[in-house]
């Protein structure tokens, strides 16, 4: 068998099959890059990470298979000999590029590609809805009548890896934030084309406590720009902790991870419409949007946010209403044009696949494979500019990136990981005791917290408070003249899922607290509203134990 792929995106799909032939030791799988593509490189490299067996294109069309694979029509595919499988290399079909093939024609369902001297290129048309297959007929019949509906194997990895959704989570390092997708498609009327400083706005004005955002860059991108050039782009966002999932399974992943999803155009969104997520139209597509599609009807239905004229404190609103409004479902129904067989692509497809190679299939079902946990390098923030609300013994905090525009009370920085200059301007210094056996086994020097916190005191005289975090439950500190406090941080509880907080923002709770009681009382328990949730904090004098503790 052949697997031929002229780029990333096409590659990715035709993984996603590869569950059909498990285990099949009759079958031998070959993978071949097609020529012509900008973005083939990309390709190659994707197939170098998976150690795939891949031949030269001169070889693969000297030698004649019992079957190909594809998820793409262009290129040189009419050399091949043997029986071709076309399969989308995307959802819903609803994207046409004007300076390619036939006008106003679906990229992908283009009789342009799909003939070869009017005689289809296909011996099987492998698609995800019968609405396509009605697609087909209008604009090529003679393929159309060499298709069929097996439905969506990339959906269904999505579907079937639904309840790894919390080791996603915990993995992307979300806790109890809501965790935003921005995904953007290929071209110039993609979001990142269109609005390209939306992720660095919303990295910025968005609360740290509250939101995790993650950018879903198109495979296109990744080839055209390289990895570093998109970092280097997007480095500001990068520093505030924004995510950016590699374009094959990590993606998918996040989408399974995300609460809502700001889009464009691109297939992604009618991936996340499946798994009914809350959506945000932020483009329309322009000229590349096939009018009547289910992407055109999906946009047409979602709440519309404009990345470029609405300033982003509307843009968090618009997040807002549309996750608390969702009614479970709503969004799901809009993708259900684009997606039949749920669940049952892979199986339709061996039965397919199966019966061209004369063949009886293995006994064994064909099943989709659990997308991986996500393992996207995510930058924990070493300063924040902190604003905060004090009424009583109620405080609520709100961190935003050092360079946000608006009112801040304090800079909150971890000294060992922040520069010197954020170092010497904070009113807060921190540092995050890690794992204290694991140091003394490597025999580093270290510290106690009283030792620590008055080092740090006398070397940043112009500090307010300084303070050891020592656990996600407890952390002690001291303002500059006070008494050395130990704080013992709460869990918030809501239908039996337990939240906790970054101990650094209560460090800065406490600190707004001390700062506007003149005289505190002592012990006493304070509530820290930080995010979305309410978090008790036993504030008392430290004990000698917690004074000495080595960390």
């Amino acid at each position: 068998m052949l697997f031929a792929a002229r780029s990333a995106v096409a590659l990715h799909r035709l993984l996603d099959v590869l569950p059909v032939f498990s285990g099949d030791d009759r079958i031998e799988r070959r993978f071949s890059l097609i020529p012509g593509s900008d973005f083939g490189t990309d390709a190659l490299a994707a197939l170098d990470s998976v150690g795939a067996r891949c031949v030269p294109w001169d070889e693969a069309v000297r030698t004649p298979y019992d079957l190909t694979l594809a998820a793409s029509p262009k290129g040189e595919l009419d050399r091949l000999r043997g029986p071709l499988v076309l399969l989308p290399h995307g959802a819903g079909f609803g994207k046409t590029l004007p300076d390619e093939g036939t006008v106003d024609s679906a990229s992908g369902l283009d009789p342009a590609y799909l003939l070869r001297r009017s005689t289809p290129l296909a011996t099987l048309h492998a698609l995800a809805h019968r609405s396509q297959v009605a697609e087909l007929a209008v604009r090529c019949p003679a393929a159309a009548a060499r298709a069929t509906v097996v439905g969506d194997p990339t959906l269904d990895r999505l579907l079937a890896s639904q309840g790894l959704r919390d080791r996603y989570r915990t993995a992307l390092g979300t806790g109890g934030r809501r965790l935003i997708a921005l995904t953007s498609t290929w071209g110039p009327e993609s979001l990142l084309a269109s609005y390209p400083d939306l992720p660095a706005r919303l990295s910025t004005e968005l609360p740290a406590d509250s939101y995790q955002l993650a950018l879903i860059m198109h495979p296109n991108d990744y080839g055209r720009s390289g990895a570093h050039d998109l970092a280097e782009r997007h480095a500001p966002a990068l520093a505030t902790g924004l995510l950016t999932p590699r374009p094959y399974e990590e993606w998918a992943a996040v989408l399974v991870a995300a609460d809502g999803v700001l889009t464009d155009h691109g297939s992604t969104a009618l991936y996340a419409a499946a798994l009914d997520r809350p959506l945000l139209a932020v483009c329309d597509g322009g000229d590349e949007l096939i009018p009547g599609s289910p992407m055109a009807r999906l946009l047409a239905a979602a709440p519309k946010v404009s990345g470029a004229a609405a300033d982003t404190g509307r843009v968090a609103e618009n997040i807002v209403r549309a996750i608390e409004g969702h009614l479970p479902g709503s969004v799901r129904a809009l993708a259900e044009p684009a997606f039949a067989e749920r669940g049952r692509a892979l199986p339709l497809l061996r039965t397919e696949l199966y019966a061209r190679l004369g063949l009886t299939p293995p006994a064994t079902p064909a099943e989709p494979r659990l997308l991986p946990v996500p393992r996207v390098p995510a930058h924990a923030p070493a300063v924040h500019a902190v604003s905060a609300a004090v009424d009583g013994d109620r405080v609520r905090v709100e961190r935003r990136p050092p360079h946000h525009d608006g009112p801040a009370g304090h800079l909150a920085a971890e000294e060992d990981a922040a520069s010197v200059r954020h170092a010497q301007s904070a009113a807060v210094l921190f540092r995050r005791a890690g794992d204290a056996p694991a140091a003394a086994a490597r025999a580093v020097a270290g510290w106690t917290v009283d030792g620590w916190i008055t080092w740090a005191l006398d070397r940043y005289p112009g500090r307010r408070t300084a303070a050891v975090v020592l656990s996600a439950t407890h952390c002690v500190l001291r303002r500059r003249g006070g008494p050395l406090l130990s704080a013992r941080i709460g869990a918030c509880t809501e239908a039996g899922r337990v939240f906790r907080p970054d101990p650094a923002a209560v460090v800065s709770a406490v600190h707004c607290w001390l700062t506007a009681t003149r005289a505190p009382s002592l012990p006493t328990t304070l509530n820290c509203l930080i995010g979305d949730r309410s978090y008790p904090v036993r504030l008392a004098p430290a004990t000698d134990g917690e004074e000495d503790h080595a960390f």
